[in-house]
């Protein structure tokens, strides 16, 4: 962790001899870059989390520099434009469970599956007795040594039935726990959007599990209130433009929104938790936004509008973009193009190299992205998709560019830190950016291509794909398609955007986690039938991996 402070020495020492080559104006260019990269990766802004304190502070620099710098505001409210997202449910102060006088602790010693339906009773109840008006218990320790060889078979599944099998005889709720050495591996699924049940149903954790079994003919005193809702938090993209009163426009976004602590569980980080700075990814990205609103008010060609977003909701599934794009403040038809930059600070002097994306997006690309004399090497990919905010645009058939100078060992750690970016590379990809734009405004309006598609990434590990997509904003019940790839499997079956997938095999599928993990199943070669909500239609499909 760092903090502006301790940078001072740093930025004295490293303006060196590189400086004294550089024009005022890209001496200028470099300080501003310096400045808005420390300032967004203090640890005073906590990481940036979506939603949090330190995304606030953070989007409300951007917005004092877009006004220091002459930019027009054009979000929804001012420069901001809020978007809700869903994180799936949460269980309710208000819940508890007491058994025979003693209160059991959320998460310790139970939880009430995300699925259950909420509700309050007060019984007495034995694991040995099933009876209609009461609760029941149930051991799955049979269950899973029955299952223990089985590579189909899902738990989840199995309790569903039973849920539905218990509650259609009249029982008031399922509590179930495992009193074998087997363990059964569940949790709290806050993102598990599958169909409500009729009852409550409760998972005991091992200890309580264990003192139920004991006895099993012993009554237990029960009193029990599950109350669940949806968890909301709420992100802030920034929205500048540069009005010039062209025809059409050029977007040009980055993300600004980091891990925060690492809650949501994609930090790579192994020790204990810690503010995860995030000044690669993408304060880096940022400071460049924010230049280049400068340089192009005071020096850009004049045949383009520009619009310049500042996304949050990056990290947690292109929230922020996607919301955009849904809900844009300007009418997408006028965009010519989109840049977008994601980890732009780790130049590598040695190689002077940067990754491209996009190119395939548009014919004009290949042309344009190539200059007499090179400052560096572009390594080109063709794809319009992948885990950055331009994916988004490519989604409304925007030609895009996705600027990034490459993964490194500080990837989504807490060591990701400002005194380790290569500001003069950073200023390099600046100004070539600028260049870039300046030959764009003497073409027409760029002509958009669709590309292959990037394969999502998840925990889950699989051999194959359907296809697919999946749109990681979506709240409801399964995994809805937001694009489909070309001559995959998913496109051969009938499958289209906008679909729900529901059900893969004889997998349930109600999240994009549960998605990925059915695919898990499947080998090359197989076949399967998928099932899919399209409007209001129940489709089904034969698929063949």
């Amino acid at each position: 962790m760092k903090s502006v402070l301790s940078f001072l020495f740093f930025l004295l020492i490293s303006s060196g001899s590189f400086a004294q080559k550089l024009s005022k104006s890209d001496k200028l260019s470099l300080t501003n870059l310096r400045t808005h990269t420390s300032f967004l990766a203090d640890d005073k802004l906590e990481g940036r989390r979506t939603g949090t304190k330190g995304e606030e502070l953070a989007y409300k620099y951007i917005i004092q520099e877009f006004q220091r710098n002459g930019v027009e505001a054009k979000g929804e409210n001012g420069f901001l434009q809020v978007f809700e997202i869903n994180e799936g449910k949460q269980i309710l102060p208000s819940t508890f469970f007491i058994i025979d006088g003693e209160h059991l602790k959320v998460d310790k010693d139970f939880f009430p599956f995300s699925w259950s339906a909420n509700g309050s009773i007060e019984a007495m109840a034995s694991p040995s007795l099933h009876e209609g008006g009461s609760a029941w218990f149930w051991d799955i320790k049979e269950l899973l040594t029955e299952n223990e060889n089985n590579p189909h078979f899902d738990l989840l599944n199995a309790i569903r039935t039973k849920e539905k099998d218990a509650a259609q005889k009249g029982a008031t709720a399922l509590i179930l726990f495992n009193s074998g050495a087997k363990d059964a591996g569940l949790k709290y699924d806050a993102k598990d959007r599958s169909a409500l049940s009729t009852i409550p149903v409760i998972w005991l954790q091992k200890r309580i599990g264990d003192k139920i079994a004991a006895d099993p003919s012993a009554m237990q005193d029960i009193k029990l209130k599950v109350e669940q809702g949806e968890k909301i938090r709420k992100g802030h993209n920034v929205v500048g433009y540069i009005n010039n009163n062209a025809e059409s426009t050029i977007i040009i976004g980055a993300h600004y929104d980091h891990l925060g602590y690492g809650e949501d569980n994609n930090s790579r980080n192994t020790g204990a938790a810690a503010i995860h700075n995030g000044a690669d990814d993408n304060a880096s990205g940022t400071a460049a936004l924010i230049e280049l609103s400068r340089l192009l008010k005071t020096e850009g060609a004049k045949t383009s509008n520009y619009l310049l977003i500042a996304f949050s909701g990056e990290e947690l599934g292109l929230y922020g973009s996607k919301y955009f794009t849904d809900h844009p403040t300007l009418s997408l038809n006028t965009v010519n193009y989109m840049i977008n930059m994601d980890m732009v600070g780790r130049f590598n002097d040695t190689a002077k190299t940067i990754t491209v994306g996009g190119i395939g997006t548009s014919p004009n690309w290949g042309t344009l992205i190539n200059e007499k004399k090179p400052v560096f090497s572009i390594k080109v990919d063709s794809s319009g998709t992948g885990p950055s905010d331009h994916t988004s645009f490519y989604r409304k058939d925007i030609p895009v560019l996705f600027f990034f100078t490459g993964l490194h060992t500080d990837y989504h750690k807490p060591s990701d830190d400002f005194d380790k970016i290569n500001y003069n590379g950073q200023l390099l990809l600046v100004k070539y950016i600028t260049r870039l734009i300046a030959r764009s405004s003497k073409e027409p309006k760029l002509a958009f291509i669709k590309t292959r598609e990037q394969q999502t990434t998840t925990t889950a590990r699989f051999t194959v794909s359907m296809g697919i997509m999946p749109d990681y904003t979506f709240s409801g019940n399964g995994v809805k398609v937001d694009g489909v790839s070309e001559g995959r499997a998913a496109q051969k079956a009938g499958l289209k955007a906008g679909d729900v997938v529901t059900k893969l095999g004889e997998f349930n599928i109600s999240s994009v986690e549960g998605y990925m993990q059915a695919l898990s199943k499947f080998k090359k070669g197989d076949a399967t039938k998928v099932k899919v909500k399209r409007g209001n239609e129940e489709l089904e499909f034969d698929i063949a991996f």
